[in-house]
């Protein structure tokens, strides 16, 4: 049961996750929880470190597509400047908005990672939709209201999978 919630990499930042890594891995696109993965919940224009990233990404030619559970008016207003394609309304931990964005662009399960901050949506939502995963640390350390309760029983989650997977540690990128 807890190997559900087991991602593929456990990296710090988004932002280390780089392009030529990725490509050594197999992996064509990237797939990207919105909320404290990409962007922080509360400022929507994002960082440098995150226009440096998106264009290293589309420099290597790995398209990064957004994966929310948030309404098409909030995710497409929070990602308009980016200017970045969308799947709202994923129904996380579901893998149901991985797999049709994954068909939308005609890619096998091997050749996409899911990367988000929250075990119990976006691990658990790779994982069912059987694509490699990538659990990165929030962006900041406030969550939005309606993330907090998952926060709290990731807690206990996070010890059960260090005592199964001890070797599952936090890296700086995929190769470490």
């Amino acid at each position: 049961m807890i190997s559900v919630f087991k991602p593929t990499w456990m990296v710090s930042s988004v932002y280390s996750i780089a392009p030529e890594q990725l490509k050594k891995q197999g992996i064509k696109a990237v797939f990207t929880d919105l909320d404290n993965t990409l962007i922080a919940w509360n400022n929507p224009d994002g960082t440098p470190e995150l226009w440096e990233w998106m264009n290293a990404l589309k420099q290597a030619g790995i398209p990064l597509i957004v994966i929310s559970n948030n309404s098409y008016k909030r995710v497409k207003h929070a990602v308009a400047p980016l200017d970045l394609p969308f799947t709202s309304r994923a129904l996380k931990p579901l893998g149901f908005g991985i797999k049709r964005a994954m068909h939308r662009i005609n890619l096998t399960e091997d050749e996409i990672v899911m990367v988000g901050d929250q075990l119990i949506t976006d691990v658990v939502a790779a994982n069912r939709a059987h694509v490699r995963s990538i659990l990165v640390k929030p962006l900041i350390e406030s969550d939005a209201w309606n993330t907090r309760p998952n926060r709290f029983f990731e807690i206990f989650i996070k010890k059960q999978l260090a005592h199964k997977y001890p070797t599952l540690r936090w890296q700086e990128g995929l190769n470490d």
